[in-house]
């Protein structure tokens, strides 16, 4: 007899039938990325980067923050010589122009000054000491902006403003930092008049012509610049001496150069009021310059008292950084004075 097979058992209910059971979703992979791709991925990112930085760069060599200092100046300018504002499209080709001319100035400054930079604290961070933008680019980037500037301002606003513009390249990066600044201690004094001239590049600007007004604008500037920068330079004098800049709180006391930032002090103010009868100002430029020239004295004479007594920390960056205000707020004055007068 043939031996009968057990006939196997059916599953019954829902497993009888696959389709039944129940699935649940894998969670998403995370894979890593593929090691030939990932590399893709950042050297796509590098240049953008690298692209970036350079720019920052070459932004760094125009020096950013002094032209803003010098712009503050050109508009009330502008504005005093129109006897209220100017057409917009006039005071942009002035400022673009302007600023130009102030980047090319600075750029080849920091050019011609690489050496001494390397050695001073304050500025081994420029990008001609780091080594991210080369001499020659930098030479090149100032000698263009430069040429730009000129161009822009002579076909976009005036020859006139034009020619003082390079008046203010040559003296800053000639009179300035090849012949005076290695040279005497007054170099800040003269060399300070380049940052003068935009008070009367926006003036020419909209009357391309020059009267008494722009220039007690354009002695303000001048006056102002010493007792601005040599408190600076009590701060790094010690960077300055390391370099062989005879910066005056190099070769002099702190006492003997208090004195001067005095007496710059009382002729800056001083003259500051002669703009009053030459351009006929009212009251809001009277009572700021009174005000704001009576703090700066303070100041002033402040930083002579504390250096009379020998004191260890002379804060020249209070008188500093007063002196920036002290010009902002001025020619604010010198802007909002005639929409009112």
């Amino acid at each position: 007899m043939t031996a009968v097979q057990p006939r196997q058992a059916r599953p019954t209910g829902l497993a009888a039938s696959p389709s039944h059971v129940p699935t649940v979703p894998a969670p998403p992979l995370s894979l890593p990325p593929i090691e030939g791709e990932s590399r893709l991925l950042v050297e796509r990112s590098r240049p953008v980067r690298s692209v970036r930085r350079t720019l920052r760069a070459y932004l760094a060599l125009t020096k950013p923050r002094i032209i803003e200092l010098l712009l503050v100046t050109t508009v009330p300018a502008m504005m005093l010589a129109q006897g209220g504002v100017p057409p917009l499209t006039l005071v942009l080709a002035t400022l673009v122009g302007g600023s130009l001319a102030a980047g090319s100035a600075n750029t080849l400054n920091c050019y011609l000054d690489r050496d001494i930079d390397t050695q001073m604290h304050r500025t081994g961070n420029r990008p001609l000491v780091t080594g991210e933008i080369g001499p020659r680019a930098a030479l090149v980037f100032g000698l263009a902006l430069g040429v730009l500037s000129v161009i822009a301002l002579a076909l976009t606003v005036n020859l006139l403003s034009a020619g003082l513009a390079l008046l203010a390249i040559l003296l800053y990066v000639v009179g300035y930092t090849m012949l005076l600044k290695r040279r005497t201690p007054q170099n800040i004094v003269w060399g300070g008049v380049a940052g003068c001239l935009p008070t009367l590049i926006g003036w020419s600007a909209v009357t391309d012509s020059l009267t008494w007004a722009p220039f007690v604008l354009f002695g303000i500037v001048f006056l102002w610049t010493p007792p601005h920068y040599w408190p600076l330079s009590m701060r790094y004098r010690a960077d300055y001496e390391a370099a062989g800049v005879p910066m005056l709180p190099v070769v002099a006391d702190p006492v003997a150069v208090a004195r001067q930032i005095v007496a710059y002090s009382w002729a800056m103010v001083a003259w500051s009021l002669l703009l009053i009868p030459a351009a006929a100002t009212g009251p809001v430029y009277t009572t700021s310059a009174v005000l704001l020239g009576g703090g700066f004295l303070v100041e002033a004479h402040r930083l002579l008292h504390r250096a009379r007594r020998g004191a260890e920390d002379l804060l020249p960056m209070r008188l500093f950084h007063w002196s920036i205000t002290y010009l902002t707020l001025l020619f604010v004055a010198v802007a909002i004075d005639p929409l009112l007068h």
